[in-house]
């Protein structure tokens, strides 16, 4: 599973929405932000579902969940924190040297 490829194809979906203009993702500190510019006529709620229902078809198929949570909005902009995670792993080294540690994941 590529959490890369997860992401394209997300980006690549959202961005061929009707009610969305222009779609980016950043990650600051490690953590995933979602730029939506929108259409001035759509509702959050109508990005909202968008978000839900794309994410649903990229995960098809994956061991996969989506967490998200609206940030900020400024006029035609919004801000999501999105993360795709994979249920009971790890996501990050906690230095107990665990045998199960992600540093020694190809």
């Amino acid at each position: 599973m590529n959490l890369t490829e997860t992401w394209e194809s997300f980006l690549d979906l959202l961005s061929n929405e009707e009610a969305i203009n222009f779609v980016y993702k950043q990650s600051i500190t490690g953590i995933p932000f979602l730029y939506i510019t929108t259409n001035p006529t759509e509702s959050k709620g109508t990005i909202e579902a968008s978000i839900k229902l794309l994410a649903a078809k990229v995960m098809r198929g994956k061991r996969l969940q989506m967490e998200y949570s609206f940030v900020r909005n400024d006029g035609n902009l919004l801000v999501y924190r999105v993360r795709f995670l994979v249920p009971q792993e790890k996501m990050f080294c906690c230095g107990n040297l665990c045998p199960d540690c992600i540093r020694f994941r190809n």
